[in-house]
């Protein structure tokens, strides 16, 4: 948990102060006075605060974003009492139309190039790795509607439309984002096409599922969890899981399928060592688990790899950074049903793209991510956003004449009440989805045997 934090922090640390010099920047090439240079909001008392010349630079204690506080500029400090004073040369308003055009879209400007910059630096760095739908030796693995749409585990993924996909990962994009409903598979040397419930998508989100395909590989033993049930029933490292009972289960995703419904109780493992077939009785944990770990899937699938000289890292980085911008645009649709709505995500939802352990490559690609989300979302015509302001100075261009103060302090009102009311949505969306709060859920039940004050039934 605190790694995460941590991550989150940092990452939004960056963004935040280098989205702020995308407006700081180009206001001081403008000769326009900036007050307050501030890395989170600061209501009531600043964890930091230092004047250098005409600006305090600060560091606040509330972790929304941050700002940077322009003299003649109606923004979330409502300072008024400025703007009833005539126009001085050094203010925001007395500046022609196309420099305050420029200085507003400029921190948008620096997180679409920074979030393609990360991509092209991690491809730089790390490369990219990934298992092509043609390796997986032993065919997909597929969620539980992904079954009810008529897939067995073992189907191979031919088609997605009229598309060769390439990955998994294309294909869960082209059925969510981009809407397809035609896949080919390959189901024991025979060619199949199925075709999708229009509501997929729908059930998908309402039953929150994360992965709709996995790689599908043999479960051979790596590690054991301390206190592991099948190390202490003479289960080794190396040994391969073949099935338990009388259910034949090469594969560890059937496998971790079967063995929750025995638990609290024993069953037989069929195994294979150094060739041999044995039986061996092991108890299965209250829980659901044996304590095995599988080995990982590159040890039985051939994944590629694509290195990057730095002259190739830059287009592959920028498109990267484009259909990234293309993909999530197309997802917001999602977010306008029932399902969708409860998908929105705060703090918690954010924080858990980066994992509970620190890995630099993941680290700056959802930095990247997150980046690129801010660009679109910032630019969007809203009072309070950055996109708002530009939407007025639009109108100012082509109208020439500026909306009025009191109409702009009005818009800036209704702006924010409207961003503080989505925060609030969604952070209250992550309580709702979080696991103390199914817990939670659960202890009411049994206790009282109903839903918790403010569930739902």
């Amino acid at each position: 948990m605190l790694v995460t934090i941590a991550q989150l922090l940092l990452s939004l640390s960056i963004l935040v102060v280098l989205h702020e010099l995308g407006h700081f920047i180009p206001a001081k090439l403008f000769k326009t006075r900036v007050e307050k240079f501030y890395l989170f909001f600061n209501p009531w008392f600043s964890l930091f605060k230092k004047k250098i010349g005409e600006t305090t630079y600060g560091i606040g204690w509330l972790p929304l974003g941050g700002y940077v506080k322009i003299s003649g500029m109606i923004d979330e400090s409502m300072d008024k009492d400025q703007m009833t004073k005539p126009p001085e040369p050094w203010e925001f308003r007395a500046k022609p139309t196309w420099q305050r055009l420029i200085i507003m879209v400029g921190g948008v400007t620096v997180n679409l190039l920074l979030g393609a910059v990360l991509y092209m630096m991690v491809l730089f760095v790390w490369g990219k790795e990934y298992l092509p739908l043609q390796n997986m030796t032993y065919g997909v693995h597929f969620d539980s509607i992904m079954h009810e749409q008529g897939f067995i585990d073992g189907d191979k993924i031919l088609k997605i439309g009229d598309r060769t996909p390439e990955t998994l990962s294309e294909v869960s994009r082209r059925i969510l984002i981009d809407g397809e409903r035609d896949i080919a598979i390959d189901r024991g040397g025979n060619r199949k096409t199925i075709t999708l419930d229009d509501s997929v998508v729908e059930t998908i989100l309402d039953r929150k599922i994360r992965s709709l395909f996995m790689e599908r590989f043999p479960f051979q033993v790596a590690q054991f969890v301390p206190g592991s049930e099948a190390e202490k029933a003479g289960v080794q490292v190396g040994d391969f899981i073949l099935g338990a009972n009388d259910t034949l289960l090469p594969f560890f995703y059937d496998f971790a399928r079967y063995v929750p419904n025995f638990g609290g109780d024993s069953i037989w493992l069929q195994i294979e060592r150094n060739g041999m077939p044995m039986t061996i009785r092991t108890r299965v944990s209250e829980e659901g688990r044996i304590g095995a770990a599988p080995e990982d899937p590159r040890t039985h699938l051939h994944y590629e790899r694509i290195d990057y000289s730095f002259g190739e890292s830059i287009p592959a980085g920028w498109s990267h950074g484009i259909q990234t911008l293309s993909d999530y645009v197309k997802s917001l649709r999602l977010l306008f049903s029932p399902a969708g709505a409860k998908q929105v995500g705060g703090f918690g939802t954010i924080g858990s793209l980066f994992g509970e352990e620190w890995h630099w490559q993941r680290f700056w690609e959802m930095t990247a991510f997150i980046s690129i989300m801010l660009a679109f979302m910032n630019i969007l015509p809203i009072p309070a956003l950055d996109g708002g302001h530009v939407m007025f100075l639009m109108y100012e261009m082509v109208t020439g004449r500026k909306p009025g103060e009191k109409f702009m302090e009005y818009a800036q009102i209704f702006g924010m009440v409207l961003l503080l009311t989505l925060v609030v949505f969604a952070n209250l969306n992550d309580i709702l989805n979080s696991q103390w709060f199914s817990n939670l859920s659960e202890s009411f039940q049994h206790l009282f045997g109903g839903s918790p004050p403010g569930g739902v039934d």
